[in-house]
């Protein structure tokens, strides 16, 4: 994945913004980090004179822009009531971070991208909004909408990618449920949300990359016969399953320290919510992965015209391998 050289000032200046917004020391200058973060990466959507990256662009700004104001507002409203405006900011920053129930925006917007940019949107854009949701005061009332927020983004992201045949939506409503998964761990425990969110970044920006390499965009294309390239046909369903959170794929390790965490605080309610989405999830992984390897036979192939249309990129085999560290390395799961 390359970006153009013009793209680069954006680029620094979006991560500048995250930056700015994680080491504030207020609300405004958190902002004022928020406010370069998004209006940075507006640039960066609309790369190319296209319609749908222009319908994307003014989705983004529109929601951001109304979650800003929120923040703003909120925090001028510190003095009188606290409490309300630390909800306020809470509902601001899970608007911002595309969590149910203010999910709306974000499959939209995902089905808009290239598959740069939608890796940008699932990652980087996130980091900003989780570290101030961590910074604030979690009092009884936050971490009750927290944890209701991640009931209900574990359901709408196993559900709404049951019936989908795109595959930038399918990555948005899989973000969304394993945002259910790091809104609990912010409400419990810094670090814990901190790995989870790494290992969900490294895993899906492998698969991101594998789906840009084959420029995949719907589940059909990923049935076309001129797929000859035998490592990625064995790495894309593997790279899946570790999204999907099966075990012994790297992706489990995550959730497995969840569930411990989960057990150890009696949180056993929200526990079987995320359980049976990710359940879901795997199913309509699988839906994708069966006829995927279903179809690809080399016997069948021997009289179709071959096209050397993939390029591999130079970091997929150290980002992929990652995701079979599970398999090579099962010391950790022995461990824990």
């Amino acid at each position: 994945m390359v970006f153009p050289i013009s793209s680069l000032l954006f680029m620094v200046s979006l991560l500048s913004g995250s930056i700015l917004s994680i080491s504030s020391t207020s609300w405004f200058a958190a902002w004022i980090g928020l406010e370069l973060n998004f209006l940075s990466f507006i640039p960066l959507i609309t790369t190319k004179m296209n319609s749908y990256l222009s319908e994307a662009a003014i989705k983004y700004f529109l929601v951001q822009a109304m979650a800003s104001t929120i923040i703003i507002m909120s925090s001028s409203l510190f003095m009188l009531t606290p409490n309300l405006s630390h909800t306020l900011i809470l509902l601001s920053l899970i608007l911002k971070l595309g969590a149910a129930p203010f999910h709306f925006w974000f499959p939209q917007i995902m089905e808009g991208l290239m598959w740069p940019q939608a890796m940008i949107l699932m990652t980087i854009q996130k980091i900003a909004p989780m570290f101030l949701m961590s910074y604030l005061n979690m009092s009884s009332i936050l971490t009750n909408i927290i944890i209701l927020s991640s009931i209900i983004s574990a359901l709408v992201g196993a559900m709404g990618g049951l019936n989908i045949m795109s595959l930038r939506k399918l990555m948005a409503y899989s973000s969304i449920n394993h945002m259910s998964w790091m809104l609990v761990s912010i409400s419990l425990n810094d670090m814990m949300w901190i790995s989870y969110f790494t290992f969900y970044a490294l895993i899906s920006s492998s698969v991101v990359i594998l789906l840009h390499s084959l420029q995949s965009f719907s589940i059909s294309d990923l049935m076309s016969p001129n797929r000859t390239n035998y490592f990625l046909n064995l790495l894309l369903p593997m790279s899946l399953l570790s999204l999907g959170g099966l075990p012994p794929f790297t992706g489990f390790l995550p959730k497995w320290m969840m569930i411990q965490i989960m057990i150890s605080n009696n949180m056993l309610m929200p526990l079987a919510f995320l359980l049976f989405s990710s359940l879901l999830t795997l199913y309509f992984y699988l839906r994708i992965l069966i006829p995927f390897a279903l179809s690809f036979n080399p016997i069948l192939n021997f009289n179709v015209k071959y096209t050397s249309y993939i390029s591999l990129s130079s970091s997929l085999p150290l980002i992929s391998f990652f995701n079979l560290l599970g398999i090579f390395l099962p010391f950790p799961f022995l461990i824990f």
